[in-house]
């Protein structure tokens, strides 16, 4: 007697498991801020020490470079741009979720990054960009706790989708 195997699962044209699990991430993080887990005083949670606070104000600085690198990528190659529009609009809430759950962090002008080289693989400098911000997001999630650590986490997570869709 031979082994069935079932049929193949259907798939929705255009959405590949690497999108659908970007979009999820992201709005998982999102989740977390809708629920306001993430404030200061008003989760029960432990309250936010200055160091905590000054980590977390940097990983809005990443952030916003991330925001930036999308912008600069589709001024680079604005057919890639609007490839990657979910992607910046992703990159987008997750830094406002971040600025929401970093009392005080102001906008860094110094988070923009120059932009790819003239010449150069524009995805893949993009692809390297947020990398880069979803490792600085990995390394500093271990130093937060509760909702802090969890949203970093969620980004740091859906950076890695948009990592991997750029790839």
């Amino acid at each position: 007697m031979t082994a069935m195997t079932p049929p193949p699962a259907s798939r929705l044209p255009g959405l590949s498991r690497r999108t659908l699990l970007a979009g999820f991430v992201g709005t998982a993080g999102l989740a977390l801020l809708a629920t306001g887990c993430t404030s200061e005083d008003g989760d029960g949670g432990p309250a936010l020490s200055p160091a905590q606070a000054d980590q977390l104000a940097a990983q809005v600085a990443v952030q916003e470079a991330v925001v930036a690198a999308y912008a600069a990528a589709a001024a680079a190659d604005p057919a890639l741009g609007g490839q990657l529009t979910p992607q910046a609009e992703q990159a987008s809430a997750q830094l406002e979720g971040l600025r929401a759950a970093a009392p005080g962090a102001t906008s860094s002008a110094s988070a923009a990054p120059a932009g790819p080289p003239p010449g150069s693989d524009v995805r893949g400098w993009l692809r390297e960009q947020v990398g880069a911000a979803a490792g600085a997001h990995e390394a500093a999630c271990a130093d937060q706790v509760a909702a802090r650590a969890a949203l970093l986490g969620s980004v740091a997570a859906g950076l890695r989708g948009q990592e991997a869709v750029l790839a």
